[in-house]
């Protein structure tokens, strides 16, 4: 019978680097194997070598094949999978109306349809299995949007509308879902291999998204998250017991959510008899 002691097989998405990188270092070093996934797994073997436990894989999230001959790649060396961490994703910066609709599409792709296609090829393993935990990689900007990021965080919005869903689905077949919602870690996340600008720029926007583009600029590579203690965090997670359904980290993403609760809080007192008054009469 399998415990917590034993080694356990995750799947990462993003792996080469960032977040997911971490992840694996710290999986590996917790003496678990490691299926760590990404487009190009050449960038994986130069970070990591030949590192005991770990299975370097090609993975391209927006293609459904892909993820279904990864998830077969996985079993082939494995035999099983026990924690998903939905990690692959990128930033996009810009007014909405700034945003084109190619560039929104393309990151729904990645951020929201790639998670959903990597979940379903991983999710039949799981329900076999009657255990297993999917880790889905949310934002401060998944409880909280912002001006300037607004459809990168309407991506994170869904990511944890579908997490909640499956929260519920999943429970009774075994399998946790937390939703893991990082603030601004000191990874490569605001450089331009990870988020992109749009290439509309309009004036009205010059102090709301505008300021935006460059205190992202001012920000990278500065920001307070250590991605290191983040990692160690989430193996720690994945062991738990009975997992949370939404796990902050950073000091920033508690303050962000503590101070959106009290603005909804707020707001609902104050029109609470307006919010009720659409029923029928009883």
């Amino acid at each position: 019978m399998e415990t917590k002691q034993t080694k356990r097989v995750w799947f990462i998405t993003g792996a080469s680097r960032g977040l997911g990188a971490e992840i694996t270092s710290a999986a590996l070093a917790a003496g678990d194997y490691v299926v760590a996934t990404a487009r190009d797994p050449k960038r994986i073997a130069e970070r990591f070598g030949d590192a005991e436990g770990l299975l370097p894989v090609a993975l391209d999230v927006t293609s459904e094949s892909s993820a279904a001959a990864a998830v077969e790649a996985a079993l082939a060396r494995f035999g099983r999978i026990d924690v998903l961490v939905n990690n692959a994703g990128y930033g996009l910066i810009g007014a909405v109306e700034e945003t084109s609709g190619e560039d929104v599409r393309r990151l729904y792709e990645t951020n929201v349809f790639g998670l959903l296609a990597v979940t379903r090829a991983v999710l039949p393993v799981l329900r076999k299995q009657r255990s297993g935990h999917i880790l889905n990689l949310s934002s401060v900007g998944g409880y909280r949007s912002a001006p300037g990021f607004g459809v990168y965080c309407s991506t994170k919005f869904a990511v944890e509308g579908i997490s909640e869903a499956l929260h519920v689905e999943l429970a009774p077949l075994g399998i946790a879902v937390t939703i893991v919602e990082p603030g601004y870690f000191r990874t490569e996340f605001l450089e331009a291999k990870s988020v992109v600008e749009s290439n509309a720029v309009i004036a009205d926007y010059a102090e709301t998204a505008g300021k935006v583009r460059t205190v992202a600029k001012s920000v990278s590579l500065q920001q307070p998250g250590d991605p290191t203690r983040l990692a160690r965090v989430v193996v720690e997670l994945s062991r738990a017991d009975n997992p949370p359904l939404r796990l902050p980290l950073g000091s920033d993403t508690v303050a962000a959510i503590e101070a959106k609760n009290a603005l909804v809080s707020k707001e609902l007192d104050a029109w609470r008899a307006v919010a009720i008054s659409t029923d029928f009469p009883r």
